[in-house]
């Protein structure tokens, strides 16, 4: 019989999903191999109280979307780190900035790294090549900064500046 494991979200919806899809997400991969025993052929259901239904859904797609890939665990290779977004990442991630910020906390919480990268990724694409008052609009920050304090912080920092 095949073991059937189902995610619970924080709206208590529930995720029927296979354990490979789950094992992307190093923090069930553990909880699996740690508290389970494969001779029980009850359904295991494992709650996620940090993550809603709808971001749920996001995670279980990606998820599903690279159940076959093996990623390998690296994460001082800066070569990463700098790559550029994958494509099929950079569609699938290319939502309103709420959902992208639900979706790298949940990742993150989840300790799926190939996630939050790529998340990340589309953050710092976000601000790329921005002014700070274009980053603020973007992110809707309200610069509490006199005329005379963002002057100071400029001169201190003018060798940061691209030239």
């Amino acid at each position: 019989m095949v073991k059937r494991y189902v995610l619970v979200s924080s709206d208590n919806e529930k995720f029927p999903t296979e354990r490979k899809v789950m094992e992307k997400s190093i923090l069930l991969k553990n909880m699996l191999k740690d508290l389970f025993a494969d001779d029980d052929d009850e359904p295991i259901e494992i709650p996620l109280p940090n993550v809603s239904s709808s971001v749920m859904k996001f995670i279980l797609e990606w998820c599903e979307h690279y159940k076959d890939v093996d990623f390998e665990d690296d994460e001082d290779d800066d070569s990463k780190k700098s790559a550029p977004i994958d494509e099929w990442d950079k569609n699938f991630l290319n939502t309103d900035q709420e959902m992208l910020y639900e979706i790298i906390l949940a990742a993150n919480y989840m300790n799926i790294k190939p996630l939050l990268n790529a998340g990340c990724k589309m953050v710092a694409e976000m601000i790329r090549g921005k002014s700070p008052e274009e980053i603020r609009k973007t992110f809707n920050i309200v610069n509490d900064f006199t005329p005379e304090e963002e002057a100071a912080i400029r001169r201190e920092n003018e060798w940061a500046e691209d030239r």
